[in-house]
Parts: C-alpha cells; structure tokens; sequence
C-alpha cells in the first residue's frame, strides 16, 4: 500500500522484524532505509550490541529510519525498556533524500504499532546517549 503523499509503499519484512523487536526481543535495533520506493530493513543488531554499534552502524550522510530497544533501570530500581524510533537526516545528506524520508516518516512509523518516543536528528550529537536516557525516564 504506498504513501499516496510520497508514494512510499512498506515492505512486510520492516513489520514483521519490529514485531519480533517488540515481542521477542531479537534484536537491539532496526535500522530501514528507503529503496525503489519503498521501506525496507537495512540492518539488524543483535541483542548483544550496544548504543554505541547502533550509532556506528548509521550512514554518515545517508538519510536513514531507525528503532532501538532501550533498557534502562529506575530511580526505584526497576529495568524497563523504551522502543525509540529515530528519524537520521545528516546535513550532509542529499536535500532530495531529506525530503523523501521526512514525506514518508508519519506514514511509516504508523506501521510500527508500539514505537514510544519519537527522536529527529541530523548530528549525531542530537541523538546522544544522555539525550536518549533523559527521553526514556
């Protein structure tokens, strides 16, 4: 069904791979990209891999969609988790490509039912580990 705004069709694979995030816990992140019109998974971490490998996977000017599992412990000292989607537009990318993801973004993390906060970034500064950790609590 594409995005009669970008004309961005979803693949099932992104659905499917956030549901087993989601659920299951297989993976630590999802990172998607936008590929002959439509959205399809990039990569996957597993869920030994840290903020860190997530943020070191993300193109340096490339435009990307990404979700990541945040585990995180309380005040009162109990572990929770917090699904992130994270919208990557570098500066550095094309303007075309920014224009592309930013059409496609609402219709396509409507896909992903469960997304919790929502982050844009342009500078990997703006998506820090802090800045995450302060929207999770």
């Amino acid at each position: 069904m594409a995005n009669a705004a970008s004309g961005m069709a979803v693949n099932d694979e992104c659905k499917l791979k956030f549901l087993e995030l989601k659920a299951k816990r297989n993976y630590r992140f999802i990172i998607f990209k936008i590929h002959d019109q439509q959205v399809v998974v990039d990569k996957l971490g597993t869920p030994a891999e840290t903020y860190e490998d997530f943020t070191a996977a993300l193109p340096k000017d490339e435009c990307r969609y990404a979700v990541f599992d945040f585990d995180f412990t309380t005040a009162e000292n109990c572990q929770k988790s917090k699904i992130f989607f994270i919208a990557w537009a570098p500066d550095s990318s094309r303007v075309r490509s920014k224009m592309v993801y930013a059409s496609s973004k609402d219709r396509f993390k409507r896909e992903l039912d469960g997304i919790q906060v929502e982050l844009q970034a342009t500078d990997p500064s703006e998506m820090s580990f802090d800045i995450i950790k302060a929207r999770a609590i």
